[in-house]
């Protein structure tokens, strides 16, 4: 007798079909019920539920190795497993548990894109829309997440994702939230107070896999006026989770104001700093930061070529990326190699869209497809699609992006808990 079990993957592709074959003695008939997970004192398996007394004509399912069993359901959908944790103790003890959470992790490759904004009722929205749909459509359908600090006038900043857990701060000394919409949970951060009144702050959310737990870091820029001439001292700080406070790290290197959020690639956060007693391209500077020993130095950049006028810092397959304006077109780079300076090298340039040339046009590249079609942020209020074979764009139809002002980011669903 012979058995198939056909399911789906966390990317709603079908599975290869996986046989299980049974030699079955004086039985000629079959009847097909719902199979869940069976705890035994030696084993764990997939069985059906147990037969009624005396109903001797219903064999049970065949049994299957309880690592067979992890593999399959590892590579189903996050919403899917979410249900199955209701069926029973063994199931839920085994979709909760974080090292299965890892691996269902490292099997996830579907991608969506994350827009979080303030709607006209001054409400913090988050909507997700599935990335396949944003190169497929000019009109995406998004899927609206609950955002667990849905009230007007909470002000709320997107600081990053990681592993399936976005990372907001929360303006006016609210704290930091670390929230995994995929299974509803949520953590507030004790807030880290700025060190004096006239500093503002820059976050950044990130995986060390030395210490294997998350972080955050959060950096101060102090204004002041030294010798008549504008300065910025930094400070940082960092919150591990599993810990209930912040504590200082190495400073940032001075003179310069960082100006962008921490992007996470290969455990180290990156920042984009600038010079602004000058105005060349030397003076954009690019800090990385160790998660794991929390020191940082000066990453090199790529030579550009060009009077860098504006300079965006990216993250892109994975990537360390730079988008370069020289005032009509954009370059952008990669680093495909962390930490290799050699390893930068240029994909392709941008022209201006839909002739217009204006300052700082593009603010973030978020994604390349197979079909060499990129998807971009524009001036903050559009997301556009540039195809790079034949030079045209395309633009999407989202709502609230018209007149309004949204942070467009990556996100991949996973069980990964905030509360690590």
């Amino acid at each position: 007798m012979v058995h198939i079990i056909s399911l789906v993957d966390a990317n709603d592709n079908p599975l290869q079909n996986d046989v299980v074959e049974e030699t079955t003695k004086n039985t000629t008939t079959t009847t097909t019920k719902r199979r869940h997970f069976a705890t035994s004192s030696n084993t764990q398996t997939l069985t059906s539920p147990p037969m009624a007394h005396g109903d001797s004509s219903h064999d049970p399912f065949p049994t299957l190795p309880y690592e067979l069993n992890t593999e399959i359901i590892s590579r189903l959908p996050v919403k899917i497993l979410m249900q199955f944790k209701c069926i029973n103790k063994p199931w839920k003890t085994l979709i909760s548990d974080p090292q299965f959470a890892r691996k269902h992790l490292s099997k996830v490759t579907s991608t969506h894109l994350i827009l979080s904004f303030s709607n006209p009722s001054h409400e913090f929205i988050v909507k997700s829309y599935s990335l396949k749909s944003m190169f497929e459509s000019t009109t995406p359908i998004p899927e609206e997440l609950e955002y667990p600090l849905r009230t007007r006038n909470c002000y709320s900043l997107f600081v990053g994702s990681c592993d399936g857990i976005l990372c907001f701060s929360i303006r006016g000394g609210g704290g930091v939230l670390l929230w995994n919409p995929a299974i509803r949970k949520y953590k507030m951060l004790p807030s880290s107070k700025p060190p004096k009144k006239n500093s503002y702050s820059r976050y950044g959310f990130g995986y060390d896999h030395c210490s294997d737990t998350y972080k955050v870091v959060a950096v101060y820029c102090n204004k002041c006026d030294n010798c008549g001439k504008f300065m910025s001292k930094t400070e940082a700080k960092v919150h591990t989770l599993g810990t209930d406070c912040w504590k200082r790290i190495q400073e940032f290197p001075s003179d310069f104001e960082i100006i962008s959020r921490g992007k996470f690639v290969s455990g180290t956060l990156n920042w984009l700093a600038f010079n602004r007693v000058a105005s060349n391209s030397s003076n954009w500077i690019v800090v990385s930061q160790d998660l794991g020993n929390e020191s940082c130095q000066e990453l090199s950049q790529p030579v550009y070529g060009i009077n860098v006028v504006n300079l965006t810092l990216g993250v892109l397959r994975n990537c360390l990326c730079t988008l370069a304006y020289s005032g009509t077109f954009s370059d952008v780079w990669l680093m495909k190699d962390y930490g290799d300076n050699k390893s930068w090298a240029k994909l392709f340039r941008i022209p201006p869209y839909m002739e217009d040339v204006d300052s700082f046009p593009y603010s973030n590249v978020l994604c390349i497809s197979e079909d060499e079609e990129v998807l971009l942020e524009y001036k903050s209020k559009k997301i556009v699609v540039y195809n790079i074979r034949n030079e045209t764009f395309r633009n999407l139809e989202i709502q609230y992006l018209v007149n309004g002002w949204a942070i467009p980011h990556l996100h991949v669903e996973s069980l990964i808990s905030p509360f690590f």
